[in-house]
């Protein structure tokens, strides 16, 4: 598939890849998984992009999310969760979890002890996209 058209390749994280592949007129978003850069994990068309939110569109959608913070770099929103101790914490990443493998939409995150950082970002759309207040909804109505 990659041979086929002539694509640029862009970083996309430590497993993946990012390629955008021209095909005459068709044209379109190929992410390929490191470990195997033969298989193509996802096959995204121009029409099936992810849009950024505009900045109207961001104030808008964080008045609905008091508890979550607007960060630069990566452009997404942030939260942090403390627990009880380190099982509630992990208890709380793996119900998560299995929300974003639902969703196809995996947050950045990271957890100490009690404690559970979350950044959601939309790498594919350059910054907070609608996916990304989903699931912040989605993780605020897990009740932490």
């Amino acid at each position: 598939m990659l041979g086929e058209g002539r694509g640029q390749a862009i970083e996309r994280g430590k497993r993946q890849r990012l390629y955008f592949l021209r095909r005459g007129s068709e044209a379109g978003w190929l992410t390929v998984g490191r470990h195997n850069p033969h298989i193509a994990k996802e096959d995204h068309r121009e029409s099936d992009m992810i849009a950024r939110l505009t900045e109207e569109e961001r104030a808008l959608a964080l008045a609905d999310l008091p508890h979550w913070t607007p960060v630069e770099e990566p452009e997404g929103i942030a939260r942090r969760f403390t627990f009880t101790d380190f099982n509630a914490a992990f208890g709380f990443m793996t119900r998560v979890a299995i929300m974003a493998e639902k969703a196809d939409h995996h947050p950045e995150w990271s957890n100490v002890y009690n404690r559970v950082d979350i950044t959601l970002t939309t790498h594919d759309a350059g910054g907070l996209s609608q996916r990304d207040i989903d699931l912040a909804k989605a993780i605020d109505a897990l009740g932490a």
